[in-house]
């Protein structure tokens, strides 16, 4: 069973390894030390039971739905747009935070956040509904093993992000570093938006 389990770690990590909404806000929290275990748990267990959905063969049912995906992209273009504002506005007036103090914030606003980023991005089904669902195999113990491959990818990821984040703390004591990333992060939001929302204007 080693080789389903290898296929389905390999393709859920090159899947899920790439510059995105959810990875720059895991990333940022991650430094600033906000939630990172509540945070990364939910990213990891929502992937899980996506590709779990996938792998079910549900992704057959979202694929006929043009509609549907439609929809998701709209919403997720409008939220990447408000959330490139707010990284916009951030690196015009860069601040020292303390990475090394308690959390500050509200837990519900990070998690409202990071569920936005996570199911209004249509990239999210397409790889992890569609893609990994139509890559299982048929044999039972294979798909099995398969599946749990994919969704530890997700797991190992996301802890690895969010922890590891914590080694650049003391590079982004400065004001600039945080200038420098949330610039990152804006244009990876505007990048993701067009791309959204250039299907459906060709």
């Amino acid at each position: 069973m080693f080789l389903p389990f290898a296929t389905g770690f390999g393709l859920g990590a090159s899947l899920i390894i790439a510059i995105g909404a959810q990875n720059a806000f895991i990333l940022r929290q991650g430094i600033l030390r906000q939630y990172v275990f509540v945070l990364c748990l939910f990213c990891a267990v929502a992937d899980a039971v996506l590709i779990a959905i996938g792998v079910a063969g549900i992704g057959a049912l979202i694929e006929q739905s043009p509609n549907l995906l439609i929809s998701i992209r709209l919403l997720g273009t409008g939220f990447l747009l408000w959330y490139a504002y707010v990284a916009i506005r951030r690196a015009l007036n860069p601040e020292v935070l303390n990475t090394k103090g308690k959390a500050e914030g509200n837990l519900k606003v990070a998690l409202g956040t990071c569920f936005a980023f996570t199911f209004l991005n249509p990239h999210v089904y397409l790889d992890t509904v569609l893609l990994v669902g139509a890559s299982a195999p048929h044999d039972g113990n294979a798909r099995v093993a398969y599946t749990i491959g994919a969704m530890l990818a997700s797991f190992v990821w996301f802890f690895s992000l969010g922890y590891g984040a914590r080694l650049l703390a003391p590079v982004f004591e400065s004001p600039r570093a945080w200038q420098i990333l949330d610039t990152a992060i804006a244009i990876v939001m505007l990048l993701i938006a067009f791309s959204l929302l250039y299907p459906l204007m060709t």
